[in-house]
């Protein structure tokens, strides 16, 4: 470890000593001093020209206020560049320089130099000025302006041939450090790359009202795999790994997938089912054999996602959708029957009773005439009165929301409180018996 510190710091003062030998070279020569002028002079008509065209171009790109259109949006984004336009044309009239100075004195090592340092000042004014992006914005100052730092003094090919040579083993795979850290930049862009596109692709998705729920969802998870999958083999690539080398990875994984992730993949299997049948899908209230009952919100590769009326998710894996019952009350819309119980007093004349509570319940908005018109029915004869129930139809829930059977029950209330029928107590009849006579003494 010690003698790699000592080689690494030997090397490290080597360029040292280089560069200030080349400084010293460019400080006492003509030619060297020619070639500074020529990157002042560069930069000069760069500012000028690009404080006018800056002006120019933003009269001519800013779109009015308020529009929103796809060539207005195509305008602010040109606008965002803007401040690249100093580096970018110093850079250009610097590169018209160094030909002219290469053809005439045989020499532009210092107005490479200033090219390559009018680079550096883009990718400063591109991290600082113009990416928003918090990843992006994050990689390009911890890996773009490094990068381009050492490009401007010379050292980044050294640098990449000295990582290049260093090589990794595993197994039947090897690779490159360079290959690494290639691996981790491109992985890096590309999976946020991937992200971005995953969003926009399900939202675009998602806004197809003519596609049924369960296809949308289908196709937001089809394009997921794809955009992934094609990332990783990208990725895989760009690291100049063989693929095939793979193969005895891929094997393992199949043999952990057959034991010990069987579960993962049959939740996975499931959620396909499920969204290919659209027996189930978003917005849907179901109700499972084990008693979990809400609202679905979210349809992931594993696992579907209730909410229930007082707020609470339930994660149900989706093999359970398959496997077990499933009450769908949202399916195709479909009205639902309810009903609320209730009593009246003995002494009510119960053959009144129907057509009042029906002609009350049917003045509820939500209460449907179709499949059936609200049905009051004869329960049985209680102990403290006589058991009517009414049913009716609705559409939806009867629970969050929508309380149809407590608006049903009031209606119920004040119609017999209208028309004289009494609701009974509950009462109980207590017969009290003498003590018995005491035995004779």
């Amino acid at each position: 470890m010690a003698g790699e510190s000592q080689q690494y710091t030997d090397m490290a003062l080597g360029y040292l000593q280089q560069g200030w030998a080349q400084a010293q070279e460019w400080f006492l020569s003509p030619a060297a001093w020619s070639q500074f002028a020529l990157l002042v002079a560069a930069w000069l008509l760069a500012l000028v020209i690009s404080r006018r065209a800056t002006t120019a171009l933003e009269r001519l790109l800013t779109p009015p206020e308020g529009q929103k259109g796809v060539v207005s949006r195509v305008r602010r984004f040109v606008l965002i560049f803007l401040p690249l336009m100093l580096p970018l044309l110093a850079y250009g009239f610097t590169a018209i320089g160094e030909q002219i100075t290469r053809s005439l004195f045989g020499s532009g090592a210092v107005i490479a130099f200033g090219k390559r340092v009018f680079l550096f000042l883009a990718a400063w004014a591109l991290v600082n000025r113009i990416i928003r992006e918090p990843f992006l914005k994050l990689l390009g100052k911890y890996v773009l302006i490094p990068a381009m730092a050492l490009h401007a003094l010379g050292l980044l090919d050294p640098l990449v041939a000295h990582l290049s040579a260093m090589v990794i083993q595993i197994g039947n795979i090897s690779f490159s450090v360079m290959a690494l850290v290639r691996g981790v930049i491109a992985g890096s862009l590309l999976f946020w790359l991937g992200r971005w596109s995953n969003e926009q692709s399900a939202s675009y998705i998602t806004r197809r009202e003519e596609l049924r729920p369960a296809t949308r969802q289908l196709a937001v998870k089809a394009v997921e795999v794809l955009i992934y999958g094609t990332a990783f083999l990208l990725l895989m690539s760009i690291m100049g790994i063989d693929l095939s080398a793979l193969a005895i990875l891929g094997g393992a994984i199949g043999v952990g997938l057959g034991f010990g992730l069987q579960k993962i993949a049959s939740n996975y299997i499931s959620g396909i089912i499920l969204l290919l049948e659209g027996q189930a899908t978003v917005g849907d209230y179901v109700e499972l054999d084990g008693g979990e009952a809400g609202t679905i919100v979210k349809m992931t590769a594993r696992a579907t996602i209730l909410e229930t009326f007082d707020g609470r998710w339930i994660v149900v894996p989706n093999e359970d959708f398959i496997t077990t019952r499933v009450v769908n009350y949202s399916d195709a819309g479909a009205a639902h029957r309810y009903e609320a119980p209730f009593s009246v007093s003995y002494e009510t004349d119960i053959n009144k009773v129907p057509a009042i509570v029906e002609a009350a319940v049917a003045k509820h908005p939500a209460v449907l005439e179709k499949p059936f018109p609200p049905d009051c029915e004869l329960r049985g004869f209680g102990e403290s009165g006589v058991d009517f129930a009414v049913e009716f139809w609705v559409n939806g829930i009867d629970d969050g929301e929508n309380r149809f059977t407590s608006d049903v029950l009031f209606l119920i209330w004040n119609a017999l409180k209208d028309n004289g029928i009494r609701i009974p107590y509950p009462h109980r009849v207590v017969e009290l018996r003498n003590a018995a006579e005491k035995p004779a003494g």
